[in-house]
């Protein structure tokens, strides 16, 4: 990730796994000048409070509580943009507010698993369209540079995180902005440029110490160390580490040099051969009927046509579609050259006017036409409605 990464998305499921999954990557932008949105799905209503004194506390309690941790945990790691998942800027332009609630979880045999019954208006419990629309819509409000959640299994299996991830990465993709996930304890390491992929928390580490403790319901800072209601104490990391995730048929200025360098050779190649073939074929015409059909320069305009337009909307760069027109161009010109014994491939006729002319025309629209953006409302999946929520308590 490049050091000019200006702004950066971080989307969290619960209060206090911006502090425990990134919290030092968030200092760290953040003295380094760059802007930092956080992202909060839920409030994280279904945790387990460890102080006693707190335990009395019914689900709505809690959430109210850990909203008020969030806040003075995100004011110590220097955050001042923050947003809920659902409301406000954080909402798809002309749908209701959403309350996203925890879904929950158990403890399984192969770690964290779904519970068997969750609320009707928990996270889990929404469209993955609607969650990733409500995404998107921050990405269009902030357009930060970088979009930063979850691995695929959401770190440890938790299904709100498993969810975050889905929708990030879906929201992510579609609006066209760089997507890292976040490294699991133990796994391989990000292995792009260190001011961000991998993060040195040295500096930042009281901080990150002082957003730990903010978080009282669900952590216990010891010196070093931290823990939580479900697990031993564990070091404050001192290196946070991120994986960029590509979508799948990455754009062209994603592949490595080998693969872009192979790219622009065979598109070159392909239009040379058909700029070569359809210049021999443009004059070919057939009799329907009392009719000549000039089928051959028919053929070759729109088949140059094709494969132009289609390398650019493949790649995604109007690179590999201009070596493709510089071969194909350049064939043809080649072959247009009348030859020591007098013989034109391209005569002065209309089909040979149409072949110098039109292919030319038809370059210069797709090289000049704007980036191809697809619109954002097609990550809504399915049709999205509020689920009601009828004798169904929080608490």
């Amino acid at each position: 990730m490049s050091e000019r990464t200006e702004h950066v998305l971080f989307v969290h499921a619960h209060p206090d796994d911006e502090t425990i999954a990134t919290g030092a990557a968030i200092a760290t932008l953040i003295e380094r000048g760059a802007s930092v949105t956080v992202l909060t799905c839920t409030r994280g209503e279904q945790g387990e409070i460890i102080p006693p004194e707190l335990r009395h506390l019914d689900r709505v309690g809690l959430a109210r509580e850990r909203e008020r941790e969030l806040r003075e945990a995100l004011a110590a790691l220097g955050v001042t943009d923050h947003l809920f998942l659902g409301v406000d800027e954080a909402r798809w332009k002309g749908l209701p507010p959403r309350r996203y609630l925890d879904s929950g979880m158990s403890w399984g045999a192969s770690g964290a698993e779904a519970i068997d019954l969750v609320h009707p208006e928990s996270f889990t419990a929404a469209e993955l369209g609607e969650v990733a629309a409500d995404i998107a819509a921050v990405v269009i409000a902030r357009q930060p540079g970088v979009v930063v959640s979850y691995a695929a299994d959401g770190g440890y299996g938790h299904p709100d995180h498993v969810r975050a991830h889905d929708a990030s990465r879906a929201a992510a993709e579609v609006m066209r902005v760089p997507f890292y996930v976040i490294d699991s304890p133990g796994g391989r390491r990000g292995h792009v440029s260190v001011d961000f992929s991998s993060v040195d928390t040295s500096g930042v580490l009281e901080r990150k110490r002082t957003a730990l403790a903010a978080h009282r319901t669900q952590v216990t800072v010891h010196g070093d160390t931290f823990s939580l209601s479900s697990g031993d104490p564990r070091p404050i990391a001192a290196v946070e580490s991120f994986t960029r995730v590509h979508p799948v048929g990455i754009g062209f200025h994603d592949q490595g040099l080998a693969s872009r360098v192979a790219s622009l050779v065979i598109a070159t190649l392909l239009g040379v051969f058909a700029g070569a073939t359809l210049t021999a074929a443009h004059q070919a015409t057939v009799a329907v009927g009392p009719v000549t059909v000039p089928w051959g320069i028919i053929a070759a305009v729109t088949i140059t046509a094709a494969i132009l337009a289609g390398m650019r909307i493949v790649f995604d760069t109007r690179i590999v579609a201009g070596c493709a027109a510089v071969g194909l161009l350049g064939a043809s010109a080649l072959l247009a050259i009348q030859t020591s014994g007098g013989s034109v491939l391209v005569p002065a006729n209309t089909a040979g006017y149409a072949w110098t002319y039109v292919p030319v025309v038809i370059a210069a629209i797709v090289l000049a036409w704007p980036r191809f953006v697809r619109p954002v409302p097609s990550i809504r999946q399915a049709n999205i409605g509020a689920s009601a929520s009828k004798g169904f308590p929080l608490s």
